[in-house]
């Protein structure tokens, strides 16, 4: 064999080696420059995968032994503090932290010398009147009030917490006087990761832009609302916000019975079955035409086992989108009364501290997910708990050939809890859950928001982490880390955002400032997410000037993110197209402007 480099000092096999390397460099070069090549691979669609990851089993920490099922009479002394809360696995932690409903012998309450009931309740108006009444009777001097109609805490998604907590905030204003008492969210013990759902036909995940003119059944200001209306907007549709009116131009809602999620999957199973409609007035570019038309329900918004009725009942139907897409949407917050807490701080970070350690557990070992099971079994006094324990790490089906999943829920320990309030690297997640709900709130107007609530409580005055960062002395391993090492190959959403620039400039304009807030704070949602971003213009100008401005463009964009904490290994593309696909007329300035745009696709 001859000499490849004719380089002397080199053998043979020494110059192949160099050969192949730099062959390998340039290869992978063009594969990384190339966004031909890369748009091709992100296109592919697939199905969702759950795998044994997603659990955390990871074995680190210092095994603490399984709480018993005995009622303890350590604390049974010990004022008596009562949570309530939806039946629902992302508050396992909290539970098994308890051992049960009460607190058991060798619980972690026990050992933290914390005496709790936890309740279960699944109407948010009846968790509303249960804050109230504790508030009440300590309003009438009860330094640990003891109604058994009464709870200090309630621990709902933290999506909600904008509608509740700004509800209950007006009704106790009206009540006391402004501002004499408060509810704040003090902590996080879990997370929905993938039990809230969007449900309906498969091409609503192949092509999300047929959703449009669809009516979909959901609990306004719900969470799984939210996961609706955050994939609409991140694929660039409109949402209806009016319930009552039927706009084909639109994604529109319609209210499920009683603001119950079971009759969201209820009423799409019912339509679906037996041709059921329901009336809607008419709307076209904006105005009513004065006609009413009956419409079937295309999908639902619920959670879980609402999921699993829709699946056993109907076939042609898959999840389009859940809480796994936007892993951070739907923490299980703890929403506590601020007066009654700063009394009792001790109480309220022992409850936390409590939680925070069993959930480590849970995460390092597996009998402690069995123990929980049991424990939300026995609290919720529904489903069995090989049941709780399936849905908690979620299930996959199959049905005439779609699959479908079901559950999935995530429990916080404290490192996982202090990096989602942003305390140990700045990025405040639920702060960005937060804010984007609360503009929900004002310019969809569920419930009639602004006229009956009209103020949303700001984050601010909503958080309060005091008793979270209160907590001294406590195990945890690390927090759950987004991996953006690997080429993400799924398309999970794609919209168009209208980005104003200044003329000839990649300059982003003031304007745009609420719109680049809106993406921010989607992206925070759906952290797991990795990123494409591509840049357009009109026709106007030089064809190679324009390919350079939209590609500047698409990185002045990137840049903003990137200053608000968004890491630069998310982006898996920027690019720019200059003026070579419009979507509308360059010969108008309406035309033109609506190419003008940056399109965001959101990968998994």
């Amino acid at each position: 064999m001859g000499k490849i480099l004719k380089i002397n000092k080199l053998t043979t096999f020494s110059e192949l080696l160099i050969v192949v390397v730099g062959i390998g460099a340039i290869l992978g070069a063009v594969y990384a420059l190339s966004p031909g090549l890369k748009t091709a691979v992100s296109k592919q669609l697939t199905g969702i995968e759950l795998n044994k990851t997603d659990v955390n089993n990871v074995t680190n920490a210092e095994k603490i032994e399984l709480p018993s099922k005995e009622l303890s009479s350590a604390v049974s002394g010990k004022p008596l503090v009562r949570i309530a809360g939806y039946a629902w696995n992302g508050q396992s932690g909290m539970i098994v932290a308890n051992g049960g409903p009460k607190t058991t012998k060798g619980s972690l309450m026990e050992k933290n010398g914390v005496n709790l009931e936890i309740i279960r309740q699944d109407w948010l108006s009846e968790l509303r009147n249960m804050q109230m009444k504790f508030i009440e009777d300590f309003d009438k001097g009860e330094a640990f009030p003891s109604s058994d109609k009464s709870a200090f805490a309630v621990m709902i998604m933290g999506d909600g917490a904008p509608f509740y907590i700004s509800s209950v905030q007006k009704a106790l204003d009206e009540k006391y006087g402004k501002d004499k008492y408060h509810l704040q969210v003090m902590g996080a013990v879990g997370m929905s990761y993938g039990e809230d759902k969007l449900i309906g036909p498969p091409s609503w995940k192949s092509d999300p832009k047929s959703m449009k003119g669809s009516v979909i059944s959901a609990v306004l200001g719900d969470g799984d609302w939210v996961t609706t209306v955050n994939y609409c907007f991140a694929n660039g549709l409109k949402v209806n916000p009016d319930p009552t009116t039927y706009d084909a131009e639109a994604v529109n809602i319609y209210p499920s019975e009683n603001d119950d999620y079971m009759k969201s999957a209820e009423e799409l199973i019912k339509s679906q079955t037996t041709g059921w409609t329901v009336g809607l007035k008419e709307v076209s570019n904006g105005k009513l035409t004065g006609k009413t038309v009956n419409r079937k329900i295309d999908g639902c918004a619920t959670w879980t086992p609402g999921d699993k009725l829709v699946f056993d009942k109907l076939s042609g139907f898959v999840d389009i989108v859940s809480t796994k897409e936007f892993n951070n949407q739907m923490p299980t917050a703890f929403i506590g009364v601020k007066e009654w807490a700063v009394k009792n701080p001790e109480i309220v970070s022992n409850i936390l501290k409590s939680a925070l350690t069993a959930s480590n557990q849970m995460k390092n070992y597996e009998d402690w997910k069995v123990r929980a099971s049991e424990a939300v079994a026995d609290t919720y006094k529904i489903e069995t708990p090989q049941y709780w324990y399936k849905m908690f790490k979620g299930e996959q089906g199959t049905k005439n050939g779609l699959t479908y999943n079901m559950g999935g829920s995530k429990v916080f320990n404290y490192a996982d809890a202090m990096q989602y309030f942003g305390m140990t690297d700045g990025v405040n997640r639920y702060k960005s859950v937060y804010n984007q709900v609360s503009g929900y709130l004002t310019e969809l107007n569920p419930f009639g928001f602004n006229e009956n609530v009209g103020k949303v409580v700001p984050y601010e005055d909503a958080v309060n982490l005091f008793f979270l960062k209160n907590i001294n002395d406590i195990e945890s391993t690390s927090a759950d880390q987004a991996d953006y090492s690997k080429q993400s190959t799924e398309v999970m959403a794609s919209g168009e955002w209208k980005i104003n620039f200044n003329s000839g400039s990649a300059s982003i304009q003031n304007s745009s400032e609420k719109d680049l807030e809106k993406i921010y704070n989607l992206l925070i949602q759906a952290e797991n997410s990795k990123l494409t971003i591509v840049g357009h213009t009109d026709n106007s100008g030089n064809s190679n000037n324009n390919l350079t401005l939209s590609k500047s463009r698409a990185e002045s964009v990137v840049d903003y993110l990137k200053k608000k904490g968004i890491p630069e290994s998310r982006f898996q593309l920027i690019d720019g197209k200059g003026s070579n696909e419009p979507v509308s007329d360059n010969n108008s300035e309406a035309g033109k402007a609506q190419n003008r745009r940056v399109v965001i696709t959101f990968l998994k």
